[in-house]
């Protein structure tokens, strides 16, 4: 028998998500954004779950191959569009829509005699300083790709750095504005989860909602259940041995935790080599056959020790979750000092990974 941990994806809930950010777009269409292997949720089932968005968000250009490769017919945007002159050739086989976002994509483009019309993001620097073009360069950047023949359509974009914060979009949307006005485009496209959610004025004519539609949220203060989303990946695993330990006797590496009165321990296999993280400290919550408790000491490669004390039908074989249904990713997250984001996308091959019922 394989170790006991899994992760379950819950094709039923994507698609849930996907309505919910649906019904924030309202009439604008929307990218699903399955980067990163659909955030480790797996890029093949991902898009059979959101096959109602109106196109896919990928990063580079082997995940569009998977995309075509599994039969998806509908548009793909590539999010950092191409790197050299040669990946043009591809992305026009794919039919993809690059994002060009540096001036050495518009001079390969100049260069380059398409074989087919091609549409294309324009992507606008408006404070957040990744990608883009900013009030100098926007403009040639633009006129280059409208004289081409076969550049069907330009979609200007931007990116929001704190469209979850304090800092809102009000000054990035000010400044696409003033620097997208004097030019024709097609259309806009400037929305990711928290402004899709927050700012209904920043909706434009695409969307681009990533981790909503893995059912966890983009803000600190307010918990996906709130949001109406429901968690797509739950990672479980069980308990494989248990210690008593007195008062004072010490756990894991480096004898970081104390205990400070008897207690039992459940040892949970489930290590920062399967993906969960290593930083996360005494407190960070799992469920144990479905009561709350907590680890204690630190997570080792292939383990983590659980408080049981409370739990006494607690043994070998119980299950433990360690993130998902019941238990928020983004509290565990939170316990951890790291993002949703990052646990979900971190789950390692080693995992099994199996379809809820």
């Amino acid at each position: 028998m394989p170790r006991p941990i899994r992760a379950t994806i819950s094709s039923a809930a994507l698609a849930h998500n996907l309505t919910v950010a649906k019904r924030y777009a309202g009439s604008a269409k929307l990218w699903a954004v399955i980067k990163a292997n659909a955030y480790g949720h797996g890029v093949e089932r991902a898009v059979r779950a959101l096959s109602s968005a109106d196109g896919f968000a990928v990063l580079d250009l082997h995940e569009a191959e998977r995309l075509r490769s599994a039969g998806v017919a509908k548009p793909i945007l590539l999010l950092e569009g191409f790197f050299k002159a040669v990946d043009l050739e591809l992305v026009q086989r794919l039919a993809l829509t690059p994002v060009i976002h540096n001036p050495e994509q518009v001079e390969i483009v100049k260069r380059t005699t398409l074989a087919a019309q091609t549409d294309v993001y324009l992507k606008v620097n408006t404070g957040m300083n990744r990608l883009g073009f900013g009030a100098e360069s926007l403009r040639p950047a633009y006129e280059a790709l409208r004289m081409h023949r076969q550049v069907r359509s330009i979609i200007l974009m931007t990116h929001f750095a704190d469209a979850d914060g304090a800092g809102g979009i009000s000054a990035q949307l000010q400044r696409f504005d003033e620097l997208a006005q004097p030019l024709r485009a097609q259309g806009r496209s400037l929305a990711n989860s928290a402004a899709l959610i927050r700012f209904p004025e920043a909706r434009g004519d695409w969307v681009r909602p990533g981790i909503v539609l893995y059912g966890c949220s983009p803000f600190a203060d307010r918990t996906a259940e709130s949001l109406g989303l429901k968690p797509a990946m739950t990672l479980t695993s069980e308990i494989i041995a248990t210690q008593r330990v007195q008062r004072g006797e010490r756990v894991g590496y480096g004898l970081s935790y104390e205990a400070d009165g008897a207690m039992s321990i459940g040892v949970v296999a489930c290590g920062y080599a399967d993906g969960y993280p290593r930083h996360a400290s005494t407190g960070t919550p799992v469920l144990v056959n479905g009561k709350r408790s907590r680890i204690v000491g630190r997570v080792s490669m292939d383990m983590i020790t659980v408080d049981i004390s409370g739990i006494p039908d607690a043994r070998i074989g119980t299950p433990v979750t360690l993130w998902g249904e019941g238990l928020s990713a983004d509290e565990v997250a939170a316990a951890a000092g790291t993002l949703s984001y990052e646990l979900l996308c971190k789950l390692t091959a080693r995992v099994p990974i199996a379809a809820a019922p």
